[in-house]
């Protein structure tokens, strides 16, 4: 399909770079386009005229700030009659979508960074179905793992997988900054724990498992995991975790009122 990402940032880029990939026609906007220049080697097209870019396109994906997205649906709105609107601004409800622009398909998503290596998590909402969602799905499904959800769950998704890669590095960083501590050479300490962070992650998809039973796999009495363990609870790792979760859910829902 011809797909128009309007707002090349970063997740922005790394959409039009996956849906290329792909086997898709992609144009791209952003108004400093040597910033993205690079997508070009991805025959991604590239333009600073976001009305020129929705006309073209048969689906368009939304990636500007949530500050942003009534402007621009001002500017392309007369465009988007009967094509796929997909929306990626967090906190952006499809009521205000469908206000904004009644003729377009519309669809909210929310996607993260992984997208870089296809393994984002990307959950959406629509009421679409037939040819148009498996479309969608098609679309997601280039970017990674992805899954319908009612709308009311979007914000917590925001806060959960759309702002986890930025958890998750904090937490990686603590471990590698742990095994230099310890003495480990920092390649070694940065290898160590990505692998192992990897590991869990694919140990956990793979076996179905609760991670506290994976947990229990690895602690023995008197060992070493549990005195680690034991800090990890006195520093209220868990606690902080839900909490940031609960925070980004809130700005999200935020944001999702002033809409």
């Amino acid at each position: 399909m011809r797909v128009a990402v309007i707002g090349a940032g970063t997740i922005g880029s790394a959409v039009a770079r996956a849906l290329s990939e792909a086997g898709h026609e992609v144009v791209a906007t952003r108004r400093n386009l040597e910033k993205v220049k690079w997508l070009e080697e991805y025959c991604v097209r590239l333009t600073r005229d976001n009305t020129e870019a929705a006309e073209w396109a048969e689906a368009v994906f939304l990636a500007v700030k949530p500050s942003k997205v009534g402007a621009v649906l001002d500017e392309i709105g007369e465009k988007l009659g009967g094509k796929l609107l997909i929306s990626l601004a967090a906190g952006v409800g499809l009521g205000y979508i469908r206000r904004k622009a009644p003729d377009a398909k519309a669809v909210r998503a929310m996607p993260n960074i992984a997208i870089l290596v296809k393994e984002s998590f990307t959950a959406y909402a629509t009421d679409l179905e037939g040819d148009d969602l498996e479309t969608i799905k098609s679309f997601f499904s280039a970017f990674g793992r992805c899954i319908r959800v009612d709308e009311e769950h979007m914000d917590a998704i925001t806060g959960l997988s759309g702002s986890g890669p930025a958890y998750v590095t904090v937490f990686l960083e603590a471990m590698v900054y742990g095994g230099l501590r310890v003495g480990l050479p920092r390649e070694t300490a940065r290898l160590a724990a990505l692998q192992t962070l990897l590991g869990t992650a694919k140990l956990l998809m793979e076996t179905d498992e609760h991670p506290a039973e994976v947990r229990e796999w690895v602690i023995t009495p008197g060992g070493t995991t549990i005195d680690g363990v034991f800090e990890l609870e006195e520093g209220r790792v868990r606690t902080a975790l839900m909490k940031a979760v609960d925070a980004a859910t809130k700005k999200s829902r935020i944001l999702s009122k002033k809409t």
